[in-house]
């Protein structure tokens, strides 16, 4: 059972990969303004330098907030994706114990199918001119 999971609620993003409950690889980088060029990426890279594919993929965990807007978004968009075309559950977590969280939900059979992130406050979206 491998399961990824993601955290980009800051300019640091982490990914996570597990195998049968316990971590094969942590790994982080500054995505900063980037995330949406390289995630795809660096999904790739942590899955193949671990002797894995996205076709074994059993389930996937993510960050749900709060934090960046633009990075949760863009982090639930790929995510979504992923469980949606790879047919396998999704759960979104918050808090310190988030991966925990996430790894027990998956294990009990949950699925969220899509998951929203969670900012912690309004978007601060600028109003429509005339």
């Amino acid at each position: 059972m491998n399961i990824l999971a993601l955290k980009c609620d800051q300019p640091e993003v982490k990914i996570s990969l597990y195998r049968d409950g316990q971590l094969v690889k942590d790994t982080s980088w500054l995505a900063d303004r980037s995330l949406a060029k390289n995630l795809n990426k660096k999904i790739d890279e942590i899955l193949q330098n671990n002797n894995s594919s996205i076709d074994q993929l059993s389930g996937l965990i993510f960050f749900k907030g709060p934090g960046s807007f633009t990075g949760l978004r863009i982090g639930a968009a790929v995510f979504n994706t992923m469980a949606y075309s790879l047919n396998i559950p999704i759960v979104g977590e918050t808090g310190d114990s988030w991966l925990t969280n996430g790894l027990k939900n998956l294990e009990d059979g949950k699925n969220e199918k899509i998951i929203l992130p969670f900012y912690g406050s309004e978007a601060h979206i600028t109003q429509a001119k005339k």
